[in-house]
């Protein structure tokens, strides 16, 4: 019997892709917003797909901000975009 592949939703796109093909955007406990590229920082996650438009879309439609129940300053967003585009974690 074949494993069962989780599935998640991208907040820019709005498709369910496999787990690990996407990057999670995770607020810790702290309230601190970073991406988590392995999946295993603590806190509540959101994912994104690794592009950069992905992410400019979830930031227009404020899908971040219903996620985590909480306003984001636009230098987070600049800061998870220069992330994605290293893409360290």
């Amino acid at each position: 019997m074949p494993k069962k592949i989780p599935m998640r939703q991208c907040l820019g796109c709005r498709e369910m892709k496999p787990k690990r093909e996407l990057i999670r955007v995770v607020r810790s406990p702290e309230g601190e917003i970073s991406l988590d590229f392995r999946g295993k920082k603590p806190g509540r996650g959101a994912y994104v797909c690794p592009d950069p438009a992905c992410l400019a879309r979830a930031r227009k439609s404020r899908a971040l901000e219903r996620a985590f129940s909480l306003a984001i300053p636009a230098e987070v967003y600049e800061a998870l975009e220069a992330q994605m585009v290293r893409g360290d974690g």
